[in-house]
Parts: structure tokens; sequence; C-alpha cells
């Protein structure tokens, strides 16, 4: 495995390694969960991606309604040189309800309340990156979030400021009022429509992009299949997934198995293909690969460094078309 490659985080953000751990799973059991989860194998997970050279997480604080956090926080306890922690804000919760159905709240109160609940959970006196997680559904104008965000920069709560999951108007809206240091949406060879929709956006103005589920949650690492999802425990929220589904669930495995042959070309695995994939495109900073334990953080950390050539992205764009397998454009143009 050679070193993982670095990038700028946008025009003014940070300088991160091309893969960064995602601390989803390590949340455990909830509504939108993996299931349960054991914290011992969490940590040495994440100790395993800091020590190969991994040099920051993203969470939330609506992972395990909190629980990523504090996990982050113990697995950082006593490192000398901390990874950059990057959270997000913007699901709010019913602390009082068994298993709550988070709610897209922007709100100005709610963005500070979660930024000093994240900032207790996670020890620190500043987020490196705080991004609001998904568009409001309140009603909140987002110039009225943005701008309390803006002010979390100014005290010095909040580093470096981005948002999740918004759409090429909503940034634009944003970047009126304050630079939108990164942008984080769902895209992977399955998960297409980005690549047509905002990157574009991304890069004219300087916004980094580090995507989220580059593996679309397991179906391509190579070891997933129709066995695995059907014994998948009824908590898993793979379940409630339409690309988890027939007849999607079939064209996306045979897309990951028309991965295979360049990873054995490579002596990788398809995971880091797959991850290799999203790192192909220009303007994407980064992807954020989530692992439950050390062994899944080495299937697929060679991901970071492999680069694909334009015939094996041209291969995978004849093999995405021949699947079926989601929607969007299929052959990147290469970074730089």
């Amino acid at each position: 495995m050679g070193q993982i490659d670095m990038r700028a985080l946008g025009s003014h953000g940070p300088t991160i390694t091309t893969v960064g751990f995602g601390a989803w799973a390590v949340g455990g059991d909830w509504l939108f969960g993996w299931g349960d989860q054991d914290d011992r194998e969490s940590i040495a997970a994440i100790h395993r991606a800091l020590d190969l050279g991994i040099n920051w997480i993203d969470t939330a604080a609506v992972y395990g309604l909190g629980h990523s956090e504090e996990v982050v926080r113990r697995a950082l306890d006593g490192i000398s040189e901390r990874p950059l922690v990057f959270t997000k804000c913007g699901l709010v919760w019913d602390v009082g309800a068994e298993r709550p159905r988070p709610l897209e709240n922007l709100q100005p109160v709610e963005i500070r309340r979660e930024c000093e609940d994240s900032l207790r959970r996670l020890g620190v006196d500043q987020i490196d990156l705080y991004q609001f997680h998904w568009p409001d559904e309140t009603g909140t104008p987002i110039e009225e979030s943005w701008s309390t965000m803006s002010d979390l920069v100014t005290e010095g709560k909040v580093r470096f400021a981005g948002v999740s999951n918004f759409d090429a108007e909503l940034l634009a809206r944003c970047e009126a009022i304050m630079h939108v240091d990164s942008l984080q949406p769902p895209f992977n060879a399955i998960q297409r429509g980005f690549g047509a929709e905002t990157l574009d956006w991304c890069r004219e103005h300087g916004t980094g992009v580090i995507v989220y589920s580059p593996m679309m949650s397991g179906l391509l690492t190579g070891r997933f299949s129709t066995e695995r999802m059907a014994s998948l425990p009824e908590t898993d929220w793979r379940h409630g997934f339409e690309e988890f589904q027939e007849p999607r669930l079939s064209r996306n495995l045979a897309l990951a198995e028309a991965m295979r042959p360049i990873a054995e070309r490579h002596g990788v695995t398809v995971a880091s293909v797959a991850v290799a994939w999203t790192l192909a495109w220009d303007g994407v900073t980064g992807a954020i690969v989530g692992a439950r334990s050390a062994e899944q953080v080495d299937g697929w950390i060679a991901g970071g460094s492999l680069s694909l050539s334009p015939d094996e992205l041209d291969e995978l764009s004849v093999a995405i078309v021949a699947s079926g397998a989601g929607a969007g454009p299929s052959r990147p143009l290469p970074a730089g």
C-alpha cells in the first residue's frame, strides 16, 4: 500500500487525506443505525485508521444519538497528534422517545444547542469542520441558519463550516453570507447523480467535497451478497433501502463483481476500487469510509492511494452501463 494522498479541502480549508474515517456505524443501534456495535471494536478501528495515516474523522451528533461522538472522544484520549474531527448538526431527536425519528431542524437556537452538546461530547474547544446535516424542514430560511454558523466561526467555536446533502441553489444562498468550505454528498458508482448536478458548482466556488458512502453502504465491497442481505438483523436500516432490494440488489452486486478484475490487477480489494472511483472525479477532495473493526479499515485503506488509469475508468464505465445499476454519469474526468 502506498502513502495516502493528500488534498486541500477547497480554496480555504485544511489539507486532508483522501480517505477519512466515517463514524456512522460506531454509533451503534438506533433508528438509522447498523445494529449493535462493540465500542472496543470501534475504538480499535479508529486507532487502526490513524496508524495507517488518516488525519480526519467524520461523525455527527445524531449517530447513535450522541454515542458516536462520545466513542470518538474516547478513542482520541491520550493521542498526542489528534486528527481533525468533523461533525454535523441539524437532525434533532426527541430525547424521551425510545427510537426517535430525527427532524431536519436548522433553527438558530437548535444549531447553537447542538454545537455546545457536540463540543462537550467530543471534549474539544473548537470543531474543526461543522456541517449542516440536511436541509431544514421547519420553515427556517437557510440565510438565518447559515448566519448562525457564521457567528459560531467568528466566536471560535467552529474552524471551518460546511453542509451535507445540499443542492446548488442552497449552496449559493449560503455562499452569499459566508464561504461554504465543504459539501458532503452521497456519491458512489451506484449513486452518481452528484457528478452531474452539484460538482461543477463546488469546483467553481472553491468548495471542497468529501463524499459519503463511496462503497454504497457495503454493496460495493465485493463481500456483500443476497445471503448477507437476508442475514442482516431486522434493526439494520438497509432493510428499508431500495438499493438493497430486488431487482436493484442483483444489478448492484453485478457491478461490484465487475470491479474485481481491476482490484486483482492492482492487488487490492473491490472496496478500494470503489473508493478510488469516487476520488477520480475532479473536484472531489476525499471520501468518508466507515468501519466497524480494524480489519475493515485494512480492507479499503488502499483506495486512498490507488490511481485508476483512463482505460480502467472506461472499463468501469462500460460495466456500470451494462449492469443497469444506479443513475447518473458513468465516467469521471481524471482528477487534476
